[in-house]
């Protein structure tokens, strides 16, 4: 892996990738494929916002200055919407960047970023609880394993239980770099 990841805005080059590159089944991978769908929105969003808006928001992950993926945020509630300060955390990468630790290194810098210009208190992140490399990238990156979310998400005709990490603030000088 290089040491040149970094997070930055999305380009318009970038929504070509992501289109060719994570919109069908093998660029997905099999816990992230959910059929196929439009990318007609995810464009217009980007034509109005650029993705960044105060509701959540995509960047690019690049190593070494190209495109390999991105993590995006948003709301994740707990209680009365006038409370919440967490924000729930998602990562695609292209398959050439897997398992070489920029996921790790990327969900890592999303949490320190969010932080930083966020009033949130709690970062949290899901996965599959076969999904055992995105574990280990979760728990490198300073997040902590809270438990099973039992029959959570649909994919493949059946649900499937899924295993939920959470960051807090006062946590966040945790955790390796990958």
């Amino acid at each position: 892996m290089s040491d040149e990841i970094t997070l930055r805005p999305v380009t318009a080059d970038d929504l070509d990738l992501f289109e060719r590159e994570l919109g069908g089944p093998e660029g997905a991978g099999p816990y992230q494929w959910f059929g196929f769908g439009s990318s007609a929105g995810l464009r217009r969003r980007f034509a109005e916002t650029g993705l960044l808006t105060p509701d959540g928001g995509v960047l690019s992950v690049a190593e070494a200055g190209g495109t390999v993926g991105r993590v995006e945020w948003f709301p994740g509630l707990w209680g009365r919407p006038a409370t919440s300060t967490c924000w729930t955390l998602a990562i695609g990468l292209v398959p050439a960047a897997r398992g070489r630790g920029i996921g790790t290194r990327a969900q890592r810098l999303l949490a320190e970023y969010l932080f930083d210009h966020t009033r949130a208190e709690r970062l949290q992140a899901w996965t599959d609880c076969a999904n055992l490399a995105e574990q280990r990238a979760l728990e490198k990156a300073g997040f902590v394993r809270e438990g099973v979310l039992r029959s959570a998400q649909w994919r493949e005709g059946r649900w499937h239980d899924q295993v939920i990490f959470s960051m807090l603030r006062a946590e966040r000088s945790g955790g390796e770099l990958g």
